[in-house]
């Protein structure tokens, strides 16, 4: 029962620190689960990322459910997935109550934009991090230059691009295996 505590209490405080949506909570959800609690590697953390975009919903809900899973099986999902959503939950339901009085106001807007910037410097930490473990070649280094050229000129499902990148990754290592 204790672990199950652990991880509703771990992810309800990767819930409650993040503003900005589920990318925002990436680095916070790395830090935690890979660093701190070592109940997953960064590999793994780049696995269920990926696997997380494929799937419907919020990658970092997504996320907490794979790792939920691979901790205590499904009860472990649904635990570490309502302790992600749950602080959501809370804080949705006040600010909804109360922010629809005070929207207009400058300084609610202009936090609301100082939030926007600080999100978009905790993405690109969690791009930084994730870069280190994923770029590790010179075939992910073309997969990556692929997939960030198709995405910026290219109007795809990101589905598309996650099973182009796997297939394309599995032909080059395939490839590189044959010349060895």
């Amino acid at each position: 029962m204790k672990e199950f505590f652990d991880l509703f209490f771990t992810f309800a405080k990767v819930g409650v620190m993040t503003f900005g949506g589920g990318y925002a909570m990436l680095p916070i959800l790395q830090r935690e689960v890979v660093e701190n609690k070592k109940w997953a590697t960064d590999a793994e953390v780049m696995d269920y990322y990926a696997v997380g975009q494929c799937t419907p919903g919020v990658i970092a809900v997504n996320t907490a459910t794979f790792i939920g899973v691979k901790r205590k099986g499904v009860p472990g999902g649904i635990v570490a997935t309502l302790g992600v959503v749950f602080p959501s939950l809370v804080i949705i339901t006040v600010i909804a109550a109360v922010l629809s009085n005070f929207a207009e106001l400058a300084v609610v807007q202009n936090a609301f934009a100082g939030i926007r910037v600080c999100v978009c410097v905790f993405i690109l930490n969690a791009v930084i991090k994730l870069w280190k473990s994923a770029i590790v070649d010179i075939p992910t280094a073309l997969i990556f230059a692929a997939v960030f050229a198709g995405s910026v000129f290219l109007d795809f499902s990101p589905i598309l691009y996650v099973l182009g990148a796997g297939i394309l990754g599995v032909v080059l290592r395939v490839l590189g295996a044959r010349k060895k």
